[in-house]
């Protein structure tokens, strides 16, 4: 594979309760050996029909804010016509509208072109899934 695009695959537990994972410090691991000081962009995705990528702040209540948002605007109750799965999954299969499984970031000198509060997070509401992957892909200049 080129020096310009490099992948890896995260495989995170998110157990059996709803979540929201921080995961900057995989993408900024990753970059410290994919990007080697150069500009690109990160491409975060995750392959998953009931999961989405958010870049969010966390650890000040904003993760908890956004899973009691989504129970707001998605409730687990039984409306949902895709209905398999655990009671209200069908929501689950909604939130890739809402929190896509994507995000597409900017890489200055190897490193991510976050605002100070900015996290990478896995969003998961999903709790019949307990593993979700994560692919990380860097694209930049030739070094």
């Amino acid at each position: 594979m080129s020096d310009a695009f490099t992948t890896r695959v995260l495989n995170i537990a998110t157990g059996s309760d709803e979540r929201v994972v921080d995961i900057t410090g995989d993408c900024e691991s990753f970059l410290r050996e994919a990007a080697a000081g150069r500009d690109g962009l990160l491409n975060v995705f995750v392959p998953h029909a009931t999961a989405g990528i958010a870049v969010i702040e966390t650890g000040a209540g904003s993760d908890d804010d956004l899973l009691s948002t989504l129970h707001t605007l998605l409730p687990a109750d039984d409306r949902w016509q895709h209905r398999h799965g655990s009671p209200g999954h069908g929501r689950d299969h909604v939130l890739p509208a809402f929190v896509p499984p994507h995000a597409t970031l900017p890489v200055v000198d190897g490193r991510l072109a976050l605002g100070t509060w900015q996290s990478v997070c896995l969003v998961d509401t999903n709790v019949s899934n307990h593993n979700r992957q994560v692919r990380l892909s860097f694209l930049g200049g030739v070094g």
